[in-house]
């Protein structure tokens, strides 16, 4: 059994003390999710250790405000805004193709964008929203990209959660046809799915010299949690009766850390397919830890395999990192 790797960081470390001392000239990273939350933050870093940074935005206007903000924030910041939207196909076809004729390798590549529990949707190929934007269109993604992430040796961060443990993916009916919509199932799944991504992702780019990992930010208040009111945050322990956030919470400063430590930290070259949380390896779930910890079958090799598979049959292309 190999050791579990740990860090000098944890829970409430930020994403700048993180990448402090860490020279990312010379490289290229993508974030997606990177107009809201988690996703401006890590973007921020990775810049101001002098990578290029591309940010994928729905809304480019909107994409070009935080660019501006990160360029104000971080002096010489190289920062690119291109259209996308993860729940069309079609949207992120063209945004590939486009990264792609730049001819550049991928260094970093952090899949951070999401929906979180919000009411039955479904996309014109009739995938389920929260399933189709969290881990389909990553998945199509970050396999179109494939050739440029061979040749720059990346390290793909996928965003799972911890909401993992409230679901596996249902191989039966992944998209709610048979059963009743549950909008936590729902996402519950996704993230199972963004961690399995990372571990058949891992086997698939490892020989090239790249790693992906799994990585559960923590609890941060962001857009996430739009589609969620009051009274259920309140009846979840998110918030008390008078609107004050749980301890257990982080910043979004803090929040960013292990997305940033998996994309950086010296400790994790070569290693990939694991599944990360405050700044180290996490452990396995126990009852008495319900707040921590990856579920086995967030990590389930055969199940990451099956899901691989599966996802090239209903995105309609299949990927290879040779």
């Amino acid at each position: 059994m190999t050791e579990r790797i740990v860090s000098k960081f944890g829970m409430r470390s930020t994403a700048a003390e993180v990448i402090d001392g860490i020279d990312l000239h010379g490289k290229t990273a993508i974030v997606t999710g990177a107009t809201s939350g988690l996703g401006i933050e890590t973007a921020r870093a990775l810049a101001g250790a002098g990578a290029e940074v591309f940010i994928p935005a729905r809304n480019l206007e909107k994409g070009e405000t935080v660019a501006d903000g990160i360029r104000a924030a971080v002096a010489g910041a190289n920062i690119h805004v291109l259209e996308l939207d993860l729940s069309d196909f079609a949207s992120i076809r063209r945004f590939t193709d486009a990264f792609l004729a730049l001819g550049k390798p991928i260094h970093i590549l952090v899949n951070n964008a999401a929906i979180m529990a919000c009411p039955l949707a479904r996309t014109p190929e009739g995938f389920e929203s929260q399933f189709a934007t969290n881990h389909l269109g990553h998945f199509l993604f970050t396999g179109r990209l494939a050739s440029a992430l061979a040749s720059g040796s990346a390290r793909v961060v996928s965003l799972s959660s911890i909401g993992h443990r409230l679901s596996p993916v249902h191989f039966e009916d992944i998209h709610f046809e048979k059963r009743p919509y549950d909008k936590w199932l729902a996402y519950g799944q996704a993230k199972t799915a963004n961690s399995l991504f990372a571990v058949e992702l891992n086997n698939r780019i490892a020989p090239h010299g790249g790693t992906a990992n799994a990585v559960h930010p923590g609890g941060i208040m962001t857009g996430l949690q739009q589609h969620l009111t009051t009274e259920e945050m309140t009846a979840m322990g998110w918030i008390d009766s008078e609107g004050k956030l749980n301890a257990l919470f982080k910043t979004v400063e803090q929040g960013a850390a292990t997305s940033v430590w998996a994309a950086v930290a010296p400790e994790l070259a070569g290693h990939g397919g694991l599944y990360l949380e405050d700044c180290n390896q996490a452990e396995p779930a126990a009852p008495e830890k319900p707040y921590s910890g990856v579920h086995a079958h967030a990590i389930d090799p055969d199940a990451a395999a099956r899901l691989w598979v599966e996802s090239e049959a209903m995105v309609g292309e299949r990927f290879s990192f040779a």
